[in-house]
């Protein structure tokens, strides 16, 4: 009798191997390519010689739960246009609209939900809460946010980086990556070329200034895997806690990573510098002590300059952000 084959779930990228980040990458950056055109065809008109490549249709006649405890703008968007263009149905099931946390356990809702769609792509509170989701669910879960781990953000920025790994290019190095500047001016243009691979990226310090949550803890046990310096600045009380610390040890990546509390220090030879929000959902109540452990982490121009942080270095924010995070004199931003 053939062994059952585990459902398969992704609650953090450390549960990925390098090969298969970059292949998400790649198909990714291939997927935005031509869906794009597809996003505009009152713009380009297919002719004969010219055809319009239409989005694979993987999840034609699926429907894929979009499980959201908590709010969201960028991710909601994200997730119900990417289901809607493979070809399936987005079900959004917000906390209001079914019985999870009220009446019913983790365990029951998933396996209700799993026994009528083909997906659940869950944002969630405590970890546990998703965790559980997909001990029981007999359909793949994908963790669009818990309290310990972020893996669709950082994916995020790092096909961004990849997309714009030219900004990056020593000067005398060759540059063979698209000019994707110069490839936006002209969108009739630009819908016939042929997509191109993912561009490579070079070796990056990047750094990260503020509270040790959710996306760092991704960044954690990814970036150095794949050959970046990573360089994080917080205050003591809110060092990454155990258990993420020991996905990163046993990947290896501590090698990779600087950890102290001055951000100045932490900014030093920095190519891209991160934060993230200093009060995430449903840390409400913590608001002002948060704001008193970690004043000086504001990232600013000067910070960043005094710091040692590169000339032309590229700041990157998740969004929605706070002044007290990043000042609005920042320029070169990479928002997701």
């Amino acid at each position: 009798m053939a062994a059952k084959i585990a459902t398969p779930h992704l609650m953090t990228l450390a549960d990925l191997s390098v090969p298969q980040i970059n292949r998400l990458l790649a198909h990714s950056h291939y997927c935005k390519q031509i869906t794009k055109p597809w996003l505009e065809p009152q713009v380009y008109k297919p002719t004969k010689r010219t055809q319009l490549r239409m989005p694979s249709q993987s999840l034609f006649n699926k429907t894929v739960a979009l499980l959201f405890s908590k709010r969201s703008t960028r991710t909601r968007l994200a997730s119900e246009t990417s289901i809607s263009l493979l070809g399936g149905n987005a079900l959004f099931l917000g906390k209001e609209d079914i019985q999870l946390g009220v009446n019913e356990t983790p365990r029951d809702t998933a396996r209700v939900i799993g026994g009528m769609t083909e997906g659940i792509f869950a944002r969630v509170g405590d970890h546990e809460e998703i965790e559980e989701l997909a001990k029981y669910s007999p359909v793949p879960v994908i963790n669009a946010l818990s309290s310990l781990w972020h893996p669709t953000q950082v994916l995020a920025d790092l096909l961004t980086l990849h997309e714009h790994s030219h900004l990056f290019t020593k000067p005398d190095a060759k540059d063979d990556t698209p000019d994707y500047k110069n490839m936006q001016t002209s969108v009739k243009s630009r819908k016939r070329e042929k997509p191109t691979s993912l561009p490579e990226l070079s070796p990056l310090t990047i750094s990260y200034v503020g509270d040790s949550a959710n996306i760092l803890h991704d960044m954690l046990v990814t970036y150095p895997r794949l050959g970046h310096s990573l360089r994080v600045a917080s205050p003591s009380k809110y060092r990454a806690p155990p258990e993420v610390w020991k996905r990163v040890e046993e990947l290896g990546c501590d090698k990779g990573i600087w950890w102290g509390e001055d951000p100045r220090e932490a900014v030093k030879g920095a190519d891209v510098v991160v934060t993230d929000t200093w009060i995430s959902m449903g840390q409400e109540a913590e608001k002002a002590q948060r704001l008193r452990d970690f004043q000086g982490y504001q990232v600013t121009e000067a910070l960043c300059r005094e710091g040692g942080a590169k000339p032309d270095w590229k700041f990157m924010h998740c969004l929605p952000r706070k002044q007290d995070e990043v000042d609005d004199e920042v320029t070169s931003w990479f928002c997701l």
